[in-house]
């Protein structure tokens, strides 16, 4: 892609995502998510596949769908209240159909269909950013909004997608929809506990976003799409092939590792709400996303391919790993320790 174009879309990106982050009222917040779209949309399609054509189109047609229910949710309020401000949406209807809304958005079950095929059909880079940057507006309007949502409704629906994000993921060879139902999967922990403590919803979305982009980031550099090429990658990077590991197993929620503390604080969060039985099945539904990313690390450093493998062994690069790469996979791994200084923070 040409680099004055690459600069422009990835200029209107920053853009859409401050314009709705920053906003009070609803026009602005849905003319920053729809900047957001049509700034993404060519970064999917940028290869010029078949592939990538029709995850660009059933993209545009989700995010369409979901900005329309965006801006009729605000017209509702409106006609009832009065009030264009983001944080007076008091009215019960437009609240459902936000949550609706921004659940399209997301990728949250039962609106997550088309998000394992759009990633599938992307770069991993355009796929880091669609798993990352383009989740923070619609989680911002949560954030907002969260004081008058239905808490029956979001908790259904991240039940649903914990569930069905480590379930689906189960039986996937394909590296990008694994990573994708791990989003759908993460997103459930950060919808279940937005109406309780919207904070610790933040800090989930901060920490899985910095995991996710060392996950990215590595496979990108040892140019990994396959289960299949993740077993013969070894030979390539080793020490980056061990960093992917540890990073995985903190994608998972495992102590000693930074993924455990949001996952640790949720269910903390859960209990004194005296939602026991909650926290008890979100933390039973992690267990499926737990196998599947054991998968991807066990392939990543365990297996050793057999002699007759159809795929050539790759020659070991030289070239030294990627400073971001190396920081945010440290990050990944060893911010445990510090968390009260992060809670903090945040």
């Amino acid at each position: 892609m040409n680099p004055q174009a690459k600069l422009i879309f990835m200029t209107s990106l920053l853009l859409g995502t401050t314009i709705t982050i920053s906003s009070n009222h609803w026009i602005m917040a849905w003319a920053g998510l729809e900047i957001n779209t049509l700034a993404v949309l060519p970064l999917i399609s940028k290869s010029h596949h078949p592939r990538s054509v029709e995850a660009a189109t059933k993209y545009f047609l989700t995010q369409a769908a979901a900005s329309a229910l965006v801006l009729f949710s605000s017209m509702t309020n409106a006609w009832h209240t009065g009030q264009w401000d983001i944080t007076q949406l008091s009215h019960p209807t437009s609240g459902l159909i936000l949550t609706s809304a921004i659940a399209m958005k997301l990728g949250l079950v039962p609106f997550h269909f088309w998000f394992p095929e759009v990633l599938q059909g992307s770069p991993l880079s355009t796929g880091l950013l669609l798993s990352t940057i383009m989740k923070l507006p619609p989680i911002t309007l949560l954030y907002m909004t969260s004081p008058s949502l239905n808490p029956t409704l979001l908790t259904i629906l991240a039940l649903l997608s914990t569930a069905l994000g480590g379930w689906m993921g189960l039986n996937q060879t394909q590296v990008r929809k694994i990573l994708a139902f791990s989003s759908i999967s993460h997103l459930g922990w950060m919808a279940i506990i937005i109406i309780y403590n919207p904070k610790l919803t933040l800090l989930n979305f901060y920490l899985y976003t910095m995991m996710t982009a060392a996950v990215f980031l590595t496979l990108n550099s040892m140019k990994v799409l396959k289960l299949s090429t993740l077993m013969t990658a070894w030979t390539k990077v080793p020490s980056l092939n061990a960093m992917l590991l540890l990073t995985l197993l903190s994608l998972a929620g495992l102590p000693p590792l930074t993924g455990f503390l949001p996952k640790w604080l949720i269910i903390q969060e859960l209990t004194k709400q005296e939602m026991i039985a909650t926290a008890t099945l979100m933390a039973l539904l992690s267990l499926l996303s737990l196998f599947f990313y054991l998968r991807l690390a066990y392939c990543t450093t365990i297996t050793l391919p057999p002699h007759t493998t159809n795929h050539m062994k790759q020659w070991r690069t030289g070239k030294p790993t990627n400073v971001l790469i190396a920081i945010l996979a440290t990050m990944s791994i060893t911010l445990l320790p510090i968390s009260p200084l992060i809670l903090a923070l945040v």
